[in-house]
């Protein structure tokens, strides 16, 4: 999704919990703003709450926004980032964290951000230590995305808590 006046893009992205993630990506130069909140809903859930996401019964999976400047930073640098910090060959889960909220997905907002998707996703397929494992990732287009709770924004930054994301399990 491009923007006319700023020529921004967005790129979206579920790697288990959306704390972690959040921190990782907005320290990153050419990222403009990141949110956090829900994506990937079954289509008669709006608006969740945190609550109703964790009940596992919404189909939302808790994602990271990300608003970036292409001309400082490409959709691939983004892919990698998003593989090299989590471990995508978890099912609805991500370590301690389990359930399909916590699944890891990419929701694509355009033909070109899913064909780089999918390349992306082929190439580290390849690079897995565990050569019998395969990556889960979905490779979805975006649908709606909902923030979540303002307590949740920039979380690890007020907190200095720790979330559980996976270590990556890529060839360094």
């Amino acid at each position: 999704m491009k923007s006319q006046k700023s020529k921004t893009q967005l790129a979206t992205f579920a790697m288990g919990c959306f704390w972690q993630p959040d921190y990782i990506f907005a320290k990153v130069k050419g990222i403009v703003k990141t949110r956090v909140g829900y994506t990937g809903c079954d289509p008669k859930c709006k608006n969740p709450t945190y609550e109703q996401v964790c009940s596992d019964k919404t189909g939302c999976a808790e994602a990271i926004e990300i608003t970036f400047n292409p001309k400082q930073i490409s959709y691939n640098k983004l892919l990698d980032l998003f593989w090299k910090n989590h471990d995508p060959t978890q099912m609805n889960r991500q370590g301690p964290d389990i359930g399909n909220q916590y699944r890891s997905a990419i929701f694509y907002h355009n033909e070109e951000q899913k064909q780089v998707a999918l390349k992306s996703k082929a190439k580290y397929q390849t690079k897995l230590i565990d050569k019998s494992k395969k990556i889960v990732t979905q490779i979805i287009p975006a649908s709606e995305f909902y923030p979540a709770e303002e307590y949740h924004q920039n979380y690890l930054e007020k907190t200095g808590r720790v979330c559980h994301i996976s270590t990556s399990p890529f060839k360094k």
